[in-house]
């Protein structure tokens, strides 16, 4: 026995763990506790009512007096305004839409087939097998474009053709007096991103593509499929909505647009739902007061970059080539 211990081969010494594996701060683990968390919106919303208040309130005043004034000319002319009522059935019946035929699954039934044929057909070059996952984002990203801006825009200009469709944030004039306003926002957003992105659910939840971080490609790529629907989601929300609806209701066209919008937002990090309330009642009181949804969408952009861009970072897989192999 002795000799059968004595001529077992040497097992290999292990390091020690020396270094305290890091805990939280006192911050973190109070703002993660579920009690906490969950409440932890609506002294916030309250302390920003305020603010927002003074910030945007002659603006607000200055809507509702236009709107005063715009709705009793109509209602002298004997005229109904049937805007209200056409952009909210188009509104639900659009994020309708998209929950059931502009998510990745429709990608699944009817494009990745034709995809694939294709591929073995000889149309190499489409990498159908490597951008599957790619080709699904562009998919959602067509659909929240034709959801946000072709089928509201059309309809309207087809129910309304008297309506001039720039009117509807579309137009850029004075919107480089107004950038500033937006660099501030960010400005102030970003401490706040900084914050939120020690969440547990954040590292896990972007970028959405999950293969941006094979290469510097997938990723740029990913980024312009991501920013086109930010776009058409700004279009529809900051500029669309809000202007149908400001005749009739004033700046609370403002609150309404916020509602939908942050519903949109269901599913992603609780505390970011939240704060699309914010952003919406923000924006939507920029894109009123400046006529143009530009700024709000460069703001938006550059948040949702800055996001994915500190996911990868805090996961190190930032990419390190710019063509996956393959």
């Amino acid at each position: 026995m002795i000799g059968m211990l004595t001529s077992m081969p040497e097992v290999p010494k292990l390091p020690l763990l020396l270094e305290p594996i890091a805990e939280p701060s006192w911050f973190h683990a109070l703002i993660a506790n579920p009690v906490v968390k969950s409440l932890m919106p609506f002294p916030i919303l309250a302390a920003l009512a305020y603010p927002i208040w003074f910030v945007f309130r002659d603006t607000w005043r200055q809507i509702d007096v236009e709107a005063a004034r715009e709705k009793s000319e109509m209602l002298a002319r004997g005229e109904v305004d049937f805007r209200p009522v056409v952009c909210l059935v188009l509104t639900a019946a659009t994020l309708t839409f998209h929950e059931y035929y502009g998510g990745r699954s429709l990608y699944e039934q009817l494009i990745r087939p034709e995809l694939m044929a294709l591929d073995q057909a000889g149309h190499k070059w489409l990498h159908a097998q490597k951008y599957d996952q790619l080709y699904s984002y562009a998919w959602w990203s067509a659909a929240r474009v034709i959801g946000y801006v072709f089928i509201p825009f059309t309809l309207w200009k087809i129910i309304f053709p008297k309506d001039h469709l720039l009117d509807y944030g579309l137009r850029t004039r004075g919107f480089f007096k107004h950038l500033w306003i937006y660099g501030a926002l960010l400005a102030v957003v970003v401490p706040v991103m900084l914050i939120v992105a020690h969440q547990p659910d954040f590292g896990s939840y972007y970028p959405f593509y999950k293969l941006s971080s094979r290469s510097w490609f997938d990723f740029l790529v990913w980024e312009l499929v991501y920013g086109a629907q930010f776009l058409a989601l700004e279009m529809f929300f900051r500029g669309w909505i809000v202007e149908s609806l400001r005749r009739s209701m004033g700046s609370a066209a403002i609150f309404v647009m916020s509602v939908p919008y942050c519903m949109i937002h269901y599913g992603k990090p609780y505390l970011e739902a939240h704060g699309a309330i914010v952003a919406g009642v923000v924006l939507g009181s920029l894109s009123m007061k400046t006529r143009s949804i530009y700024g709000g969408f460069l703001l938006h952009v550059s948040v949702a970059v800055l996001m994915d861009v500190l996911s990868l970072y805090k996961r190190s897989v930032l990419p390190s080539v710019f063509w996956a192999p393959g």
